[in-house]
């Protein structure tokens, strides 16, 4: 399956869209067509064993219309079709490289030019064939000279010559919509041009047909009929109707330049230039020539000229215009630089990795150009209706007009409705009302790093109700890193010191978290020798004489180090879902250390505003349950599966669809790829692979879960908008024809010049591409306002299996410091699960599977039969065992206990 984009040249309105719609989707081989009104374009996915280019262009052609590969590099078709629209305006050139920013320009530069010399004939024109009304209405008198010139029925013959002389030169500046519109009417395929071109024509043949009759009446002295010819040339109707259709034009495209005024920012983002390290030399080169393997230079002030990784220096960077996070980002050796991100205040010696049209500004204005070029399934009836607006509307006029001579109303009154039917009618407002409120929302949304790839997908993602997360570099930060320190013989600075000597020769990602914590605390690291591995348990190496140790519990029990006073501290951890790493030096324990993949700071509150919209959120994930749990409890998450395979995450997706769910996924790993594509919007996190990014509908370009909470704000925003410019377009035409046709005349005397008629007809298109133009003010959900974040409450949330859980929030390190030998070691900021009182060991157990008074009665004399508890008290609704004994009991102790009884403690 192949995809490639068009430019289509001719289209002046929706009729003009639909009917190369209804071309293309005929083709063999053709899998997905859009045509783009707005943007002159046309996207299609087609078999390229059933269908080639040059037949579809060829389609295009014989549609009345032309059509060449956006990449064909000149020209936009073949001759045909080539009078309106966009792609057809003077000054515009055909150069297909162009951004659609600057084609929109260049249009309306054309108009312009076109509108001001128009203006400048239509002026005499006006005063010529209404200064007896100017006179009348304004009390502007005619001096006497103009009056003994085209005044009075002796001057008749002068006067319609005079007319016809000024409105010839508008019809020729304006003349495309003749070409265009009886070009496309003979082929049988009308659009809005035809409907103006029938007009103006017919207005100014009218008045010629005038003029032939007034000099017959004077050759033969019927004064009357010179008389009423004179008042009926409709000239200024003709020259008057396609200055303001001109004008409506002009406005119309100097609003539609404003919504690509987003992608036009972001591709002001890319550098031109770049200087790399040539020969041992620093060259200043083109950006575009980079290749990978380039070692680039930045200094402050700079633009990242591509995607790669930082070899020397550091400096804080700008990479809002990417990842719509305003705060600046740090840079040292080994990090990623993004292409379009400012280096603020450093020196950076970066290698390319990524480079033009591969870098990651350039795929997001790929993804925000190719957005905007879609359609949403709401403009479906539009299209349906675009394909035979037209030929009804002039049926409609001809009727009309039919209708008032048998009604006796006189030529002139039937042929002033049939006039102001076909001007008043617009077919533009239907074709603009989508595609102008989705190329502005797709451009906020890039503000914002939220990358969505079609119109379907915005539309779709406005009922989203259920919304399942990956955990590892979604919610979490996707690395370890140190979340509490215990010290016990040691105090902080020496425990840190010691455990990061020796971790430095690790390669483990624990061990790499301590490293980067002792580097975040700006404590160097001491030389060691002698190290030693034991893969799975811990390592060790020797420290000024002394050898460390640091791995888990089993490892320094290997060692012959008693952990058994801080037990308690250590299973309570684990319950957290933190891994716990032992340090010991000599013949003493040092202390103890947390390591777990945080959650970003952003993800309880993303959570909690999901919540509060209504979604239900779960967390899905291929991890262990006691580490998701803990992740779900700090996070807010209502429902967890864990130890979940890629199969089974698009199974579960695919289970949520079909209890009648909308269910958007996000991940941003390979694993995740699955469920992203069965999932109605996938959503890949920036931090991702490229295969997620990908399978996803939507790319959060920042890593920021609540872009999710944006995106679906900004896709009821947007859908919101195209339904009230559907409205309004279907409720111009709905009044407005018939108010033009004169239905309302003999009821209401109500009835409209053509002039009206086209004037109405161009603000109707500006009014929808005006309401479009208001999402460039929509504002996103208030993060500040947000709840969630860093509030440190509880929350109940249920397991897969129904359980409930018990969440508290995640901070800064947790750092405790006890002296060795003391009675409380085990208090470490968890008294209420494991706590000694009176020499009274109290632990509060959470047991699953029991279901009823029989289950609570096994669970209570197995706990009562071991050795030292002295009492047990077990609640079956909060499944939960308060056991006081006179002994510590650890909890594989008690695990195996309960696991004998046929119950599992959690």
């Amino acid at each position: 399956m192949k995809k490639e984009k068009f430019i289509i040249s001719g289209m002046t309105c929706s009729a003009c869209s639909a009917r190369v719609q209804k071309a293309v989707d005929g083709l063999p081989g053709c899998q997905n067509a859009v045509v783009n009104l707005l943007t002159g374009s046309m996207q299609i996915e087609y078999d390229e064993g059933l269908l080639n280019a040059r037949e579809i262009v060829a389609a295009v052609e014989k549609a009345g219309y032309g059509a060449a590969l956006a990449d064909a590099g000149a020209g936009h078709g073949r001759g045909n079709g080539g009078s309106g629209g966009a792609a057809a305006e003077p000054g515009m050139g055909n150069d297909t490289g162009n951004s659609l920013v600057d084609a929109l320009g260049r249009e309306a530069a054309g108009l312009k030019r076109r509108l001001a010399w128009s203006v400048v004939f239509l002026v005499p024109l006006m005063y010529i064939a209404m200064h007896h009304m100017l006179a009348e209405w304004f009390g502007i008198v005619p001096w006497d000279g103009f009056k003994a010139v085209f005044h009075g029925r002796e001057s008749a013959v002068t006067s319609a010559f005079a007319q016809m002389l000024l409105t010839l030169p508008i019809l020729l500046l304006n003349r495309r919509y003749f070409v265009n519109g009886f070009r496309n009417l003979f082929r049988g395929s009308p659009n809005m041009d035809s409907l103006v071109g029938i007009g103006a024509a017919a207005s100014a043949v009218f008045g010629v047909f005038a003029i032939f009759r007034m000099s017959w009446g004077m050759g033969h002295g019927d004064w009357q009929l010179v008389e009423a010819y004179s008042e009926s040339l409709y000239f200024e109707s003709s020259g008057m109707i396609v200055t303001l259709i001109t004008v409506g034009k002009y406005l119309e495209a100097r609003a539609k330049s404003s919504t690509g005024e987003a992608l036009q920012r972001l591709m002001g983002l890319v550098p031109r230039t770049a200087v790399v390290m040539r020969g041992g030399s620093e060259v200043e080169v083109a950006a575009d020539e980079l290749v990978p393997g380039d070692e680039v230079i930045v200094r402050p002030g700079g633009s990242i000229a591509a995607d790669g990784i930082v070899l020397e220096g550091s400096a804080s960077m700008d990479e809002s215009a990417i990842t719509g996070e305003s705060l600046p980002v740090q840079k040292k050796a080994g990090d990623r630089v993004i292409s379009a991100s400012i280096n603020l205040d450093g020196y950076l010696r970066f290698r390319a990795e990524k480079v033009g049209a591969d870098s990651a500004i350039s795929q997001i204005v790929r993804l925000v150009e190719e957005a905007g070029a879609t359609k949403a399934p709401i403009a479906k009836l539009a299209d349906r209706i675009s394909g035979v607006f037209v030929p009804i509307v002039i049926g409609i006029a001809l009727v009309t007009g039919i209708a008032w001579l048998l009604l006796g109303y006189g030529v002139e009154f039937a042929f002033s409705a049939a006039i102001s039917v076909l001007v008043i009618s617009c077919p533009c407002a239907l074709g603009l009302a989508t595609p102008v409120a989705i190329m502005t929302g797709t451009g906020k949304g890039a503000e914002r790093g939220i990358l969505i790839k079609s119109g379907e997908i915005l539309e779709r993602a406005r009922g989203i109700d259920t919304v399942m997360l990956d955990k590892t570099g979604t919610i979490t930060e996707g690395s370890p890193r140190v979340t509490d320190v215990l010290c016990l013989g040691a105090d902080f600075q020496e425990l840190l010191q010691k455990a990061a000597s020796v971790e430095q020769a690790s390669q483990h990602p624990l061990g790499q978290a301590i490293v980067s914590f002792a580097g975040e605390k700006e404590i160097g690291l001491l030389p060691f020798e002698n190290f030693a591995n034991e893969p799975g348990m811990g390592i060790s190496g020797v420290l000024e004489n002394e050898r460390v140790f640091v791995g888990n519990s089993e490892y320094m029990e290997s060692r012959g180090f008693d952990v058994a006073d801080y037990r308690c501290s250590m299973d309570e951890l684990s319950h957290e879902g933190k891994t716990v790493l032992l340090v010991a030096g000599g013949d003493r324990l040092l202390g103890l250390f947390a390591v777990a993949d945080r959650e970003k700071a952003s993800s309880r509150q993303a959570v909690e505003f999901l919540k509060n919209s209504g979604i239900d959120v779960m967390m899905i994930t291929g991890d262990n349950r006691l580490t998701a749990e803990a992740v779900a409890r700090r996070s807010g998450i209502g429902r967890v599966f864990a130890g979940v395979l890629p199969q089974d995450k698009e199974r579960l997706v695919r289970e949520q669809q079909k209890a009648g769910r909308v269910v958007a996924m996000a991940g941003d790993g390979i694993n995740d790829a699955p469920a992203l594509m069965r999932s109605d919007v996938g959503v890949a996190v920036g931090a991702g692979t490229d295969v997620a990014m990908e399978s996803a509908d939507v790319v959060l370009t920042g890593s920021d879960l609540r872009q999710i909470a944006d995106m679906i704000a900004l896709s009821r925003a947007v859908i919101r908008n195209i339904k009230e410019n559907l409205f309004w377009a279907f409720f111009y035409n709905v009044i407005g024809i018939p108010l033009a046709a004169g239905v309302f005349y003999p009821a209401f005397g109500l009835k409209l010049s053509p002039m009206i008629g086209a004037a109405a007809m161009s603000m109707s298109s500006l009014c929808v591409v005006l309401n479009a133009l208001r999402l460039k003010g929509f504002r996103f959900p208030d993060r500040d306002a947000l709840p969630g974040e860093g509030t440190g409450k509880e929350n109940a949330v249920q397991g897969d299996d129904g359980g409930e859980l018990r969440g508290e929030a995640l901070n800064e390190v947790k750092i405790v410091s006890l002296a060795a030998g003391r009675a409380d070691k085990d208090k470490f900021a968890y008294e209420d699960k494991c706590q000694k009182e009176d020499g009274k060991v109290k632990a509060e157990l959470k047991i699953e599977g029991m279901m009823c008074q029989h289950c609570q009665k096994h669970v209570h004399d197995a706990l009562s039969k071991m050795a030292g508890v002295v009492s047990v008290e077990v609640d079956l609704e909060k499944k939960t065992a308060l056991v006081e004994s006179d002994r510590e009991i650890s909890v594989d102790e008690f695990r195996s206990v309960i696991a004998e009884a046929g119950y599992e403690l959690v």
